[in-house]
């Protein structure tokens, strides 16, 4: 099993080499609950499982161009982490590009991410 400290810096490890993907396959329980400042378009502030993550992912992706980004942490806290985010994406609908400040809280339970949670200025999209 996995100790927190472990899953935090293979998180940020994989982040930091854009292996977003990897982190949900290898990284978060079947179960976990992925919580949103806001929801995205058509979708619940809240994805509650693996699948649910996938397809919030898969809006970022093809809703985003990302031009750069900047992963910082992690800061451990018991069972849970906070990793800083910095993107400069590009909202492809509306052709908007910005920054985007975001914290991101871990919470590892039996080694896996059990749930997310993304803090960030609603003012990007």
């Amino acid at each position: 099993m996995s100790t927190t400290m472990e899953v935090a810096n293979k998180l940020v490890a994989l982040c930091k080499e854009g292996k977003f993907e990897e982190v949900v396959s290898t990284l978060l329980a079947d179960d976990v609950v992925s919580v949103e400042a806001a929801a995205p378009p058509g979708m619940q502030r809240e994805a509650k499982g693996l699948a649910a993550v996938r397809q919030k992912g898969e809006w970022w992706t093809s809703n985003h161009e990302v031009h750069s980004f900047e992963v910082t942490g992690p800061w451990p806290h018991d069972d849970r982490f906070i990793v800083g985010f910095r993107f400069d994406v590009t909202f492809k609908p509306e052709a908007k590009r910005f920054t985007m400040d975001e914290a991101a809280l871990y919470t590892v339970k039996n080694g896996k991410v059990v749930r997310e949670e993304f803090f960030y200025e609603m003012g990007g999209v």
